[in-house]
């Protein structure tokens, strides 16, 4: 399977699992044409071509030949410079040469713009009843904090080196997390779960997560009681990274009893806490893990890879979880 194949199908399968729908998907991808034709030629050269195709800004080819073909992965959640240099020293003392590096959290220019990708939670906002221009105002709101404080960040210290040693790179974000939030949508709209310990059965039923429980790092109620009801759930499991942390008081507003994340700082719970809602942590290195290999489920369709795990992941397919 060649490299950029992989990546390829990776933006096709996040696109398909999109909470947005195909309808929004089409506009925001004729919208990039529209933007491009109204750019200057200076302003072209500087111009993502792959924002035409691709609308997640978090998912890119990073270093290396597209047409490299490729065998054998090593995949992690985070491949940073440290995770490159052991690509590197396992392809020259393990005689398994390792063809590319795929990161899940961005890298690169891919991480740079990460802030983009956050608008998608305006439109899982909407459908769980948050009024479209509350949800998209405040999330402006935050998405301009993510972007201010990613500005100053040496985004290209991995990529860099993944290129020094001559490696093949890419990250793919929030395709991965699109897989686990419609997967865990299924599940919970098939089963329904009463209880909050019902729901948390419901996500120990999945192997990743039992994983992340013998780690110490299992699915866990952070507020609400076993007992307590579960409602009507809102999952947030997608959208680059925590949304505004004042959302929650709209959030019940509209109904949402149970948030089901997969993590969240002491001031978001702490504002969930006062609208009365009901927090599980479902775990993020276990969550990102479920959400790529629900992709890699999809991608091996093509062709069997060969998969090295590193950096939190471990490659579990469909018929082992």
């Amino acid at each position: 399977m060649k490299f950029e194949n992989i990546y390829r199908k990776a933006v096709a399968i996040g696109t398909a699992r999109d909470a947005r729908g195909a309808d929004e998907i089409r506009r925001i991808l004729t919208d990039e044409e529209a933007r491009l034709k109204k750019l200057t030629a200076k302003e072209a050269e500087a111009y993502d071509r792959d924002r035409l195709f691709n609308p997640f800004a978090d998912t890119r080819m990073l270093a290396g030949d597209p047409a490299t073909e490729v065998g054998r992965v090593i995949v992690g959640i985070d491949m940073e410079t440290s995770e490159v240099l052991l690509t590197y020293l396992l392809n020259r003392d393990s005689g398994r040469k390792i063809d590319l590096i795929i990161a899940h959290h961005p890298e690169g220019y891919a991480l740079a713009r990460l802030h983009e990708v956050m608008s998608l939670q305006s439109d899982l906002l909407a459908a769980h009843g948050v009024n479209i221009s509350v949800a998209e105002q405040l999330m402006d709101k935050r998405m301009g904090e993510v972007e201010r404080r990613l500005l100053p960040a040496n985004h290209d210290r991995s990529v860099d080196a993944a290129r020094l040693l001559g490696l093949p790179m890419m990250c793919v974000h929030t395709p991965a997390d699109n897989c686990v939030q419609a997967h865990l949508r299924d599940l919970f709209e098939r089963e329904k779960p009463q209880r909050l310990k019902d729901l948390v059965e419901l996500l120990m039923g999945i192997r990743e997560y039992r994983q992340a429980a013998r780690r110490q790092t299992g699915p866990k109620i952070v507020h609400g009681a076993d007992d307590a009801r579960c409602g009507k759930i809102m999952l947030e499991m997608t959208g680059g990274t925590e949304g505004p942390k004042t959302i929650y008081e709209q959030q019940a507003l509209a109904g949402v009893s149970t948030i089901v994340g997969m993590h969240l700082s002491e001031d978001a719970l702490e504002n969930a806490k006062k609208a009365h809602l009901n927090v599980v942590i479902a775990g993020h290195v276990s969550s990102d893990t479920l959400g790529l290999n629900l992709l890699f489920d999809e991608i091996e369709a093509d062709g069997p890879l060969d998969f090295v795990n590193a950096s939190g992941f471990e490659r579990i397919r469909k018929a082992e979880r």
